[in-house]
């Protein structure tokens, strides 16, 4: 069977093409995730997903996390080839982000404040192999809330069975413990 040279040379292109694609389209590969909106519950923690698969060729420069209030915006978070930054005092010791898990950008905060409520963007900055700087963000809006947890400790107790009475006051009184840090009696 006889192969026209003209389509080879077609297919040969078509092959360099799509093997260098990422040379001509390096942002098509790089994409974060995250999500629009979380709602998180005061005194809680919460995780602000940023996410991307790593791609050969690509390395992560910068990440930064900043978030949006009154009509400003401050950095929160910067990791860059120095380490990690905390740069707002009210989030020291109550923010991280993953260090050893390529691709996961993601924020977490402990002990949310009601303060804590607003815009939330992760930005990451990748260097090519030849040097190009390639920058993808993702915005979450958090709302703070006040929890009702004691709700669900009493809908628990409202439906006891007198046989497995034992395992469901040890499980109230799990709940208690980590939902309301006061000293209350279960009366279940």
């Amino acid at each position: 069977m006889d192969t026209d040279p003209q389509i080879l040379d077609v297919v040969l292109v078509c092959c360099v093409l799509i093997s260098s694609c990422h040379l001509l389209f390096p942002a098509a590969l790089l994409d974060l995730s995250g999500v629009q909106e979380i709602k998180g519950t005061w005194m809680r923690s919460t995780s602000l997903p940023c996410t991307y698969t790593p791609s050969e060729g690509f390395t992560q420069q910068t990440l930064t996390w900043s978030m949006e209030r009154d009509h400003g915006t401050s950095t929160i978070f910067r990791r860059d080839d120095s380490g990690d930054h905390v740069l707002l005092s009210q989030f020291r010791d109550r923010v991280s982000v993953p260090k050893h898990s390529p691709g996961d950008a993601s924020l977490l905060i402990e002990n949310l404040e009601i303060p804590d409520s607003g815009h939330y963007t992760c930005q990451v900055v990748w260097r090519s192999k030849n040097n190009s700087l390639i920058t993808k963000e993702v915005t979450t809006t958090v709302k703070v809330v006040k929890g009702k947890s004691s709700n669900k400790a009493l809908l628990l107790c409202s439906q006891s069975n007198p046989q497995s009475m034992p395992e469901k006051q040890q499980l109230v009184g799990i709940l208690f413990h980590t939902i309301l840090p006061t000293h209350i009696q279960a009366g279940c």
